[in-house]
């Protein structure tokens, strides 16, 4: 038996029956080459419609269009053999009606081959979580911290600070929990609060700027690796990527002026 033949995927149920055990470890990726790195120590890689601003300078995901996420999400299948591979529902492409958001999430299952779909919302996207899961279409929820809703939103601001709205983020977590998503991200919500809705919900929290009790964590993967001049208080810089690729690269271009590149050992004789 081949080597390749014994590497499984991760599979959705597998993420499930993870709910109050071990943590669930998963960052965002682009393309393949990022992706084949995490996908040795990643539970889950989410093809991100943060691609938008993190690849593409955009000011919001609200501009990502659906050929682009499924563009990315092939490239990241492409690079992994072990992680569940989930891909981002861009904005526009399952507000409208349950009907559309199935068509546009079989459209980005057939075309990347993942292993699943995220959507943001919560009790007002339950009934199209419930239309897309009975027709065999595995969705992540989104909770919290919206990034497509942040011009509704005023921006991009910490949910939960006002305890009186802590039954709403509570009510969305039960609504989308219930509707059949398999984990739910929770992004940029008070401590106290994503802790609680861990303990309510028989599924799989994901935090991202809220709880070190929730089942599971993600980060942006050039977030962490200190890409960005500018990161959000949640984030912690794992590595400065982003200094050592301008050095190199200011290296580089010394080199080439200089003319002291390419050297004997770059050339054909």
């Amino acid at each position: 038996m081949s080597k390749q033949t014994q590497i499984r995927r991760t599979t959705v149920p597998q993420i499930a029956a993870r709910k109050g055990g071990e943590p669930i470890v998963s960052l965002t990726s682009y393309h393949a080459h990022t992706a084949a790195i995490v996908d040795r120590h990643a539970d889950f890689i989410l093809v991100g419609d943060s691609l938008g601003m993190v690849m593409h300078g955009m000011e919001s995901t609200v501009g990502v269009p659906l050929d682009l996420m499924i563009m990315h999400g092939r490239a990241v299948v492409r690079g992994t053999k072990k992680a569940l591979i989930v891909v981002d529902m861009p904005f526009g492409t399952y507000e409208e009606s349950p009907g559309v958001a199935f068509r546009n999430a079989a459209k980005i299952m057939k075309e990347t081959q993942c292993g699943a779909v995220k959507l943001e919302g919560g009790a007002r996207m339950a009934e199209t979580i419930r239309f897309l899961t009975e027709r065999g279409i595995p969705v992540m929820a989104h909770i919290g911290l919206t990034p497509q809703s942040s011009h509704v939103m005023g921006g991009f601001k910490t949910q939960g600070r006002d305890e009186d709205t802590w039954a709403l983020h509570e009510a969305d977590a039960k609504a989308v929990s219930d509707a059949g998503a398999f984990a739910v991200v929770l992004e940029g919500m008070v401590e106290p609060l994503a802790a609680k809705i861990t303990k309510q919900i028989p599924i799989p929290t994901i935090g991202i700027g809220a709880s070190v009790e929730c089942d599971g964590q993600i980060l942006v993967l050039e977030d962490m690796l200190g890409l960005n001049e500018w990161t959000p208080k949640f984030v912690k810089v794992y590595g400065q990527l982003g200094p050592m690729i301008e050095q190199a690269v200011e290296t580089y271009a010394k080199e080439v002026r200089e003319r002291s590149f390419p050297t004997e050992d770059e050339v054909y004789r």
